[in-house]
């Protein structure tokens, strides 16, 4: 994996580059959509690439090992031959899935031991084998095992749990050296920034991870898991500019269009979040003039099309009172249209963003931007 950056704002620290890889290139700023298990919810591929204009989607390292699990992968070709997707994937290391279910796993020095969420069966993610589960998965990009800290943990646990990810990382690594990929394309790694809330924890895994020159780039984790924005803010101030310039920055499981846009400001180069599909299947509509819930009555007879700035087809096919129509009637149909346009809307998000950076204006047009996208129709 390459990156290249190829300017930066001038009046903030936002930037648009491009990684390529050896399935295809990404221009960032960037929004990847979840396809946790090998799909991404009630979406063809075919309209990822065409529509929504995705240039990378994500699977789940965790999900993907308990089902279809690896036998079926590695006898597949890996992920994206299973799933029939071409571009480039990244997997995260199912820590923070690992995290979600504090009551049936335990951490300890080596890994950590725990029970599916399937059918209770036990197992154990140590760095070793999860370099060698995200191997036979074929990630473009791969994260580092890692544990996702709580964001109310107080100081000695964000300390002691930020210790076990870089114990953890520097394990990682080492076996990532050891093995190569199976299918016959490049993989990378990217080393998971942790430390909580606390500014000295941070930066403190920021200068630990810079020594592996072997990584591709750096996920900041552990936000967005109950914090406050401002808190979150605070924290990509001050983990940024500490990065190194001539590898990406991937901000994980963030999140509304707002939050993209004051991460992009803060240099953040990579987004994903599952609100987009899940907030859609709900009846929610990001949109630049606003957030729209389609179950309200107001839009019972508006026969106007669904987004007059959207850039997805669906946007201009369908009419605010059809959609409305199809939630009401829980039609499976409605959760893909709003899917659909949510998605594009996000891809749009970050393609304007870049056009701003490019032209030196970004500052201004983010202020304005984030008010337009956080109002409410």
């Amino acid at each position: 994996m390459k990156f290249e950056k190829i300017c930066t704002d001038k009046h903030s620290a936002a930037r648009c580059g491009v990684i390529t890889t050896d399935h295809g290139t990404i221009n960032t700023p960037i929004f990847m959509p979840v396809g946790t298990l090998g799909a991404v919810k009630g979406v063809y591929h075919k309209e990822l690439k065409e529509d929504i204009k995705a240039e990378i989607i994500l699977g789940n390292t965790y999900h993907l090992y308990l089902r279809p699990g690896l036998d079926t992968l590695y006898k597949a070709g890996g992920l994206h031959k299973f799933e029939n997707w071409d571009r480039p994937i990244l997997t995260d290391s199912g820590g923070f899935q690992v995290f979600s279910l504090a009551g049936i796993r335990k951490l300890t020095p080596d890994g950590c031991t725990f029970s599916s969420h399937i059918d209770g069966s036990r197992h154990t993610f140590t760095p070793e084998n999860n370099v060698d589960t995200q191997r036979i998965i074929g990630a473009d990009i791969m994260m580092a095992l890692d544990e996702c800290c709580p964001g109310d943990a107080d100081y000695a646990y964000a300390k002691k749990s930020l210790k076990l990810t870089q114990s953890w990382l520097e394990r990682y690594a080492k076996r990532f050296d050891e093995t190569k990929p199976h299918y016959g394309y490049d993989q990378t790694f990217f080393p998971i920034i942790q430390g909580c809330t606390y500014t000295d924890l941070r930066r403190q895994a920021v200068e630990h991870a810079k020594q592996f020159d072997q990584a591709g780039g750096f996920a900041i984790g552990g936000l967005a898991v109950g914090e406050p924005t401002e808190v979150m803010y605070k924290v990509l101030d001050d983990v940024c500019p500490i990065m190194p310039e001539d590898k990406p920055r991937y901000l994980m499981g963030v999140g509304t269009p707002a939050n993209i846009l004051e991460g992009i400001a803060r240099g953040v180069d990579m987004f994903d979040c599952v609100m987009p599909t899940r907030n859609g299947r709900n009846g929610m509509l990001f949109t630049w003039n606003g957030i729209m819930n389609m179950r309200n009555a107001k839009w019972e007879q508006d026969f106007s099309e669904l987004d007059p700035l959207g850039t997805s087809f669906v946007d201009h096919t369908y009419t605010k009172a059809y959609l409305r129509h199809l939630f009401v009637s829980k039609e499976m149909f409605a959760g893909m249209i709003a899917t659909e346009h949510n998605l594009a809307f996000y891809l749009d998000v970050v393609r304007q963003a870049r056009i701003h950076i490019q032209a030196g204006d970004f500052a201004e047009w983010k202020e304005e931007a984030v008010k337009r996208v956080t109002s409410r129709l």
